[in-house]
């Protein structure tokens, strides 16, 4: 029998020893390398975050595995018994020119179900975590369940990428609904836009390109603040699969799916 009440409370341990380790980092030089393009960063921390946590979970857990963003877990190919999905630094280019707007992103997966997931944004010292089952909450502060919002008074994530030429999706669809927002908003941070969605600070967020480790918290969260979640053609998001990611209030994510998307 898994035993996820000790595996929240080590879990919890482990972000916030992390965080403290990324809080030091600050006062040093820090290696900068890219990863598929120029623009996207790893750096020293990344991974040596990245060894803390396989480290701490081999050692406590051995039974479990471990899918991390830079690579330095198991090799997974299925989602039987307890996975952890990681993300050292969600956000590294802020974190690499801010000093802010990036966190570390923790999710625990049981034979493919959610059962944890923890955000941590370190800067402001703002932990978003839930427990499959009994709500989510930022730091000892409950989140309520996400109510309904008119379209034309709704702040979405999107990034610009989006709304300009590409080659994932129609970026004509996108105008529409940038009109008919109240604003937009783009952190350059998955996980940060997730929380975010969660604690009602944006309505809605719509991106075409993220990880497992991007968004395998943010989906066990939102799952307990009643959020719609799906891929932009309105399919479940598989956990072990790279996705096109729409999560936000239901109103907001249905409207969107239905009268923009044309699912």
């Amino acid at each position: 029998m898994t035993n996820w009440r000790d595996i929240d409370l080590k879990a919890k341990q482990w972000v916030s020893e992390a965080g403290e380790i990324i809080r030091q980092s600050f006062k040093t030089t820090l290696t900068i390398s890219t990863k598929s393009n120029p623009n996207d960063l790893v750096t020293n921390m990344d991974k040596d975050i990245e060894t803390f946590f396989i480290k701490k979970i081999n050692e406590t857990f051995p039974d479990h595995k471990v899918l991390g963003e830079e690579g330095q877990g198991d090799q997974i190919d299925s989602t039987e018994g307890v996975i952890w999905i990681i993300d050292p630094i969600d956000g590294t280019m802020n974190f690499v020119h801010q000093q802010r707007n990036f966190a570390i992103s923790v999710g625990v997966y049981g034979d493919g179900v959610g059962q944890i997931g923890l955000i941590y944004d370190i800067v402001h010292d703002e932990l978003y975590h839930a427990f499959k089952g009994k709500g989510a909450f930022m730091n000892d502060l409950k989140l309520p369940m996400l109510e309904e919002v008119e379209l034309s008074e709704a702040v979405i994530g999107l990034n610009a990428t989006w709304v300009m030429e590409n080659h994932r999706i129609d970026h004509k669809l996108l105008t529409p609904l940038v009109k008919a927002v109240r604003g937009t908003r783009s952190y350059g941070s998955a996980a940060l836009e997730f929380a975010y969605v969660a604690s009602g600070r944006i309505d809605a967020y719509l991106t075409m390109r993220l990880s497992p480790w991007d968004f395998a918290a943010g989906l066990v969260i939102l799952d307990e603040v009643g959020a719609g979640t799906s891929t932009v053609e309105g399919e479940s998001i598989h956990i072990l699969s790279p996705s096109s990611v729409l999560v936000g209030r239901k109103n907001i994510h249905t409207k969107i799916l239905k009268n923009y998307l044309n699912v």
